[in-house]
């Protein structure tokens, strides 16, 4: 009986191992291909950060871009809103791109300028250069308290959600941080959190595409 029961745990623990070897090579496999579409523009990113003076930011770009569209569509970089106030109007990668990398050069500088963090910028790019003035005057470092703040009682109420009601959103950070929720209208408070993983992956993986 003993004999049996202890082949039936191994079976069973090799069943989990099985299972969780499927899945990391989903992930791994799917992490690629996102990874490859990013790198598509890496000529003009490139030349968006030269022409920006910001070279040295060309991974943020890249991981901006895999957390934006994951390299997907014709604006990659989710631009139009920070030009028109409106998405759905830019149709042309190199348009999107030279745009997106303004306004992150734009947020650096303030960000600089202010005293706060490099992450603070980041998120500036989902929350708007604003937030900027907020971290600025609340400790000078960008986190997802001050982010949860902002979202919650600034940005939500500005358009239009009084309530501050919320809705799911399943990733890592988010399930860790509060099981899962964003505020309706109030931007992705684990904006710079995304980012900066998604550059790890991007400079993890630099030479598969060189």
């Amino acid at each position: 009986m003993k004999l049996k029961k202890k082949s039936w745990i191994r079976y069973f623990f090799r069943i989990v191992l099985l299972v969780l070897l499927i899945i990391g090579s989903y992930f791994v496999y799917r992490n690629y291909r996102i990874l490859k579409q990013v790198h598509q523009y890496d000529t003009q990113v490139q030349a968006a950060v030269e022409a920006q003076g910001i070279p040295e930011y060309k991974d943020l770009v890249l991981s901006i871009i895999f957390t934006e569209t994951k390299g997907l569509g014709d604006d990659p970089m989710q631009s139009s809103e920070s030009t028109h106030g409106q998405p759905n109007q830019i149709t042309e990668s190199d348009r999107s791109i030279e745009q997106g990398v303004s306004y992150l050069s734009e947020a650096i500088e303030k960000s600089e300028e202010a005293d706060t963090d490099l992450w603070t910028a980041v998120q500036a790019y989902n929350f708007g250069l604003e937030y900027i003035d907020y971290v600025a005057d609340n400790s000078g470092k960008n986190t997802l308290e001050l982010a949860e703040n902002y979202s919650r009682d600034v940005l939500s109420p500005l358009l239009g959600n009084d309530n501050q009601t919320m809705y799911r959103y399943i990733g890592v950070h988010s399930f860790i941080y509060n099981g899962g929720y964003l505020y309706h209208n109030g931007g992705n408070l684990f904006y710079a959190e995304l980012v900066k993983l998604n550059e790890q992956k991007i400079k993890w993986t630099n030479f598969l595409f060189e």
